[in-house]
């Protein structure tokens, strides 16, 4: 596994022996990366100067890539010690660390921001339809700001909603994947037909 872009293309990452981590795949992270870049939502490079947050960070892959494509700022939150040991060694080999703030946590209660995101990475495990939980849980400690664009990998066969106040704007198949790209949207009317 390496980073696809940017400053620190080519280089590589290290994971945690054994499955209980499943990085997104180099082929999956170009796709989320050329299209946050590529001006599709939002008409701008979405990630040059933005404050990202990787959730169920595991490697790091994603919040490294986009600190590697110019964000200004990145925060990991992962629960396992393993893969979070991991991810501290990525940060450093990457000579990230004034950039970069790791958090060991469970993502369905993270701490209160000090600062919210722009830009939101969750790779849930698959099967367990935690996507909205996880948006849910960030908006409560104040994580997401008012224009953030979330990106949600999960299962290519698992059931996914937006929470509301949510829409997804974009979905894509990549193999066993499916990534939705989600922003702030109206709530529907009451009674309205869904």
């Amino acid at each position: 596994m390496r980073i696809v872009g940017g400053l620190h293309r080519g280089r590589r990452l290290q994971a945690p022996p054994g499955r209980a981590v499943r990085p997104t795949s180099d082929r999956t992270r170009e796709t989320v990366f050329n299209i946050l870049s590529g001006g599709r939502l939002g008409g701008r490079d979405r990630v040059v100067e933005a404050r990202v947050l990787d959730g169920f960070a595991g490697t790091g892959a994603l919040g490294l890539e986009a600190l590697s494509r110019g964000a200004a700022h990145a925060v990991f939150m992962e629960k396992s010690d393993r893969a979070f040991r991991s991810l501290r060694r990525n940060i450093e080999a990457l000579r990230e660390e004034k950039r970069a703030e790791a958090i060991l946590c469970d993502l369905l209660h993270p701490p209160a921001a000090d600062r919210p995101a722009e830009i939101v990475f969750l790779d849930p495990p698959y099967g367990l339809e935690m996507g909205a939980k996880a948006i849910m849980a960030l908006e409560a400690k104040g994580w997401l700001t008012q224009n953030v664009l979330i990106v949600l990998e999960t299962g290519a066969k698992d059931p996914f909603s937006p929470p509301p106040g949510f829409v997804s704007l974009e979905e894509r198949s990549c193999g066993a994947a499916r990534l939705a790209f989600i922003a702030r949207g109206p709530d529907p009317a009451p009674g309205a037909a869904g």
